[in-house]
């Protein structure tokens, strides 16, 4: 197969979310691993909405993942391209002005739903005269244009989804270019796509209607219709659409949470696939896993629960190196190898080692119930003289356990909670070497 080239075209009106993600990290794996290009497009074409902040803010995100570009270009500095192209489809035929209302055109799909007929638009307008053009020009009206479809089925072969036809007779002709003069996305779309050489479109299913039309532009245009990969879309872990919780699923907000790139990237890579849904060493792993084969036809369902599990499993992994600078950031005392070791099995985020931060090596209350003061009072009694040492915590609790006669849960749950100010944490003999004899006798006394 000659190296692909795919696109991830997102519009600066919003944040990156796991939804266009996962459509962004699709195309990226297809190209990286058949050694093809990964283009950054912004649709920027509206201009009122679209914002330096939001494009800023997509191009921080998909970097924060991993997800780099080969090539990037806006499509607010290609008007002149886009003038042109409609220039073409207009001269030869295929756009033509439209000048009904919005209200002109509701009654029209009302009365045809009355006779049983589909809402699909009249093409009124082609019967219109250059007489009529000139009287709703005069009286006012900027008409919107449209592209005129064949009226055949159009046939593609996708990646995903198999052989797949639309006919274009049961479509309306789309609108390409607003009354006020604006591009819907369909024609810049076409048009970067021809020049930048795009060989395969990768999107979700939702676009599938839209093929046939889009397919039908490109060719008007004088080029070739890219392949088609339309992939399922993502669904909650019940069935239910995410678009009520996508604000919650951004990745500034995930970033927030303390979720790792790679577990975001691991788990979107294979919802929905035939892989298992597990922590991948890297993108490139991923990459080479990569197969449009291994892509099912149900929805792929996306549960939050699933993403903290995977998370949790990498943080358990992390080398200290990884997270120096963010242990850092928690507290100076925190930067040390020996403290991440102790405590990242019990941290689902890098943030959550925060909480153990004053168990090693500052103050904390401890937890001494009524009928265990006796037993840590004598515990404070045999805590051996000198620096707490690998094997102080075995003879310690040996020594505590032939006084006292406790053994099991009832000696080591008070210690732990003397010590800890916690039911639950990483193992007391290590964090006694990390907080030291004198700051243990404080809280056993």
């Amino acid at each position: 197969m000659t190296a692909p080239t795919v696109r991830f075209a997102p519009s600066p009106t919003g944040l990156l979310h796991v939804g266009n993600v996962r459509t962004a990290l699709i195309n990226w794996l297809f190209a990286r691993s058949e050694q093809g290009c990964f283009i950054l497009r912004i649709d920027d074409t509206d201009t009122e909405r679209s914002t330096p902040a939001y494009e800023q803010a997509i191009r921080d995100d998909l970097t924060w993942l991993g997800l780099t570009w080969d090539k990037t270009f806006r499509q607010s500095e290609r008007f002149e391209t886009y003038d042109a192209a409609a220039e073409t489809l207009k001269q030869a035929g295929w756009l033509y002005p439209c000048y009904e209302t919005a209200e002109d055109l509701d009654r029209q799909r009302k009365l045809q739903r009355a006779q049983g007929k589909p809402p699909v638009y009249n093409r009124t307008a082609l019967n219109l005269s250059a007489s009529d053009r000139a009287q709703f020009e005069a009286d006012g009206r900027k008409p919107h244009w449209r592209f005129k479809l064949s009226g055949n089925r159009v046939a593609w072969d996708d990646l995903v989804r198999g052989e797949q036809a639309i006919e274009t007779a049961s479509l309306s002709d789309p609108v390409l270019i607003r009354a006020d003069g604006s591009y819907l996305y369909t024609l810049p779309s076409c048009v970067d796509d021809i020049e930048a050489g795009i060989t395969h479109v990768v999107r979700g299913e939702d676009h599938v209607t839209n093929s046939g039309a889009q397919i039908e532009i490109f060719r008007a245009l004088g080029g070739t219709a890219p392949t088609m990969a339309h992939t399922p879309l993502l669904v909650g872990a019940d069935g239910s659409g995410l678009s009520k919780r996508l604000g919650s699923l951004g990745m500034g907000t995930l970033r927030d949470r303390g979720i790792e790139p790679l577990a975001i990237i691991s788990l979107l890579a294979k919802l929905g696939t035939s892989d298992n849904v597990e922590i991948r060493d890297s993108l490139e792993q991923l990459a080479a896993d990569f197969d449009f084969a291994k892509i099912g036809r149900a929805p792929a369902r996306f549960d939050e629960a699933e993403l903290t599990g995977l998370n949790a499993t990498l943080v358990h992994t992390l080398p200290f190196d990884a997270v120096r600078e963010r242990l850092d950031a928690i507290a100076p005392e925190a930067a040390d190898p020996a403290f991440w070791d102790l405590v990242r099995q019990n941290c689902q985020t890098v943030a959550d080692a925060e909480a153990f931060v004053p168990v090693a090596f500052g103050q904390i209350t401890p937890v001494i119930e009524a009928e265990d003061q006796d037993f840590i009072a004598a515990a404070a009694g045999l805590l051996p003289d000198g620096p707490i040492a690998e094997d102080t915590w075995t003879n310690w609790t040996a020594a505590l356990k032939a006084q006292t006669g406790r053994k099991g849960r009832a000696l080591f749950m008070p210690l732990r909670r003397a010590l800890t100010g916690m039911e639950t944490g990483p193992d007391v003999g290590e964090m006694l070497r990390l907080m030291g004899r004198e700051r243990a006798l404080q809280r056993l006394s």
